[in-house]
């Protein structure tokens, strides 16, 4: 059995009148046309059996759209939050899943007090945006997928980059050190949503699964290991680094990787002209993957994105199991 997964961030999908985080940044009418259009028309190109989003602030206007697509289900676990001055302005998104097969069961993830002491802190840890657990009925089987979107380092906050031969060592070194020296709130903040996800995967009794999304954060991030690794679970103090001897042990993959079609990798996201992968889907080592493809081509002649389409490249891997 063969289907198609994505995710797509949607760069502010939030429908007139309303605005986001101020009061000033809003579409027209003639504006939320041409972006819905083109989200469209983008959905129709991916042709995806499952698709997770991103940036989701008018959950109504998202469902309508994917139903008229052929996505017959479609949820949120969450719903955006508003200025407590002013309802007409938002700030927060939410994610979203839509799928052409059956969606059986749907949650979130809740703190895991274990994880939290792992970071020495006592405040109540909470998801930047919640994310999906969904298990879906495809045919006799059953998929669960995970829809994330972690936290974003929207400060520009010192976050160390890592290279293809930096080790988990170094990585894990460097990180609490950043940590511990209050570097970058959100590279805890996203460590810690990592963590949770990696857990909840791992404890996860069905062997097919699926964990797409916004990671907000690059190739070779300690954040990209703590999802495919599972020795990084073994960890039990990122108060204070210690030494251990970790192994490479992947209970999940990067489709890229997997796939026996693809062309070569490209960036998701541009900063200042620098581009990024921020955008993965994830594997369970019982799925295959027959094909990779990224929807760039918005980004071509205009790296950071319109808010008429988005900032973001979509992703779509095709699987089997």
């Amino acid at each position: 059995m063969n289907i198609k997964v994505g995710t797509f961030n949607l760069f502010q999908f939030l429908a007139p009148p309303f605005s986001w985080y101020v009061k000033k940044d809003k579409f027209t009418k003639e504006e939320w046309k041409k972006k819905t259009a083109w989200i469209k028309e983008q959905l129709l190109q991916m042709d995806c059996d499952i698709v997770g989003f991103q940036e989701v602030f008018s959950i109504e206007e998202l469902k309508l759209l994917v139903n008229n697509l052929g996505y017959k289900y479609f949820e949120v676990i969450d719903k955006p939050k508003t200025d407590e001055k002013n309802a007409n302005i938002y700030i927060s998104t939410v994610v979203a899943i839509a799928s052409k097969y059956p969606i059986k069961k749907l949650c979130t993830l809740n703190e895991d007090k274990n994880i939290s002491l792992k970071f020495n802190t006592n405040e109540e840890f909470i998801f930047s945006r919640k994310p999906i657990k969904a298990t879906i009925q495809i045919d006799s089987k059953e998929l669960i997928a995970y829809i994330f979107h972690l936290k974003s380092n929207r400060l520009n906050e010192y976050e160390y980059k890592f290279s293809k031969k930096d080790n988990i060592t170094l990585k894990l070194e460097k990180s609490i050190y950043a940590i511990n020296e209050n570097f970058s709130f959100a590279l805890k903040q996203r460590l810690m949503e990592a963590l949770h996800l990696a857990k909840d995967i791992q404890e996860e009794k069905n062997p097919y699964i699926i964990a797409m999304g916004d990671l907000n954060d690059k190739e070779n991030s300690l954040s990209l290991d703590i999802l495919t690794n599972s020795s990084l679970l073994e960890v039990n103090d990122f108060k204070e680094y210690k030494h251990m001897d970790l192994g490479l042990e992947n209970y999940m993959n990067d489709s890229y990787f997997l796939a026996k079609t693809k062309d070569k990798r490209e960036a998701t996201s541009y900063y200042k002209n620098l581009g990024n992968v921020l955008d993965y889907i994830l594997v369970s080592n019982n799925l295959e993957v027959l094909e990779y493809k990224l929807f760039d081509l918005h980004l071509k002649d205009n790296k950071d994105g319109s808010l008429l389409q988005s900032d973001h490249a979509q992703v779509t891997s095709t699987i089997s199991f």
